[in-house]
């Protein structure tokens, strides 16, 4: 998911296992997009992505103009952010107990 992120050129992408500090998931992915049409984009790319593997996601919530889409794949829970709201909602102090896996600037 990460690199069809970073393909989609999703900034500041963050993976974090969450395993130790959560039963929601196992895994959180966050990342930044540069406006409300890049957060549509990336949420259809990852879409048709897992899509073609047969995975679905058990739920999406928010919109491009919300600036925060949370789409759930069970173990997996992906954060797309405008940069105020990942600015504002800064997840990974949140939930600083969770190991960072991958960072990519």
């Amino acid at each position: 998911m990460t690199d069809w992120l970073a393909e989609a050129k999703a900034e500041d992408i963050v993976l974090l296992d969450v395993r130790r500090a959560t039963y929601l998931a196992d895994y959180f992915v966050i990342c930044t997009a540069t406006s409300d049409r890049h957060l549509a984009s990336l949420t259809e790319r990852l879409r048709e992505r897992t899509d073609e593997l047969a995975v679905r996601a058990n739920h999406v919530e928010g919109t491009p103009d919300s600036g925060w889409i949370l789409i759930d794949y069970g173990d997996v829970i992906v954060h797309l952010f405008s940069p105020a709201l990942r600015e504002f909602y800064h997840l990974e102090r949140v939930w600083s107990e969770a190991a960072t896996l991958l960072h990519v600037m």
